[in-house]
């Protein structure tokens, strides 16, 4: 990704949500991030390490 591509990107997400909606949006989107990693490590430690039996 260029440069400019990031500034671009900033300018359209600014114009459609204006900047007082953006920390509202970080905040929601950082909690959402934190449950998601939290449920997938659950995931895994529910799985746990499969032992086959050498029979």
């Amino acid at each position: 990704m260029r440069p400019w591509h990031i500034v671009v990107l900033i300018i359209v997400v600014l114009i459609v949500f204006g900047s007082a909606k953006l920390p509202d949006i970080a905040r929601s989107m950082g909690e959402s991030m934190k449950v998601f990693k939290k449920e997938v490590q659950d995931m895994r430690e529910d799985d746990g390490p499969e032992t086959k039996d050498p029979s």
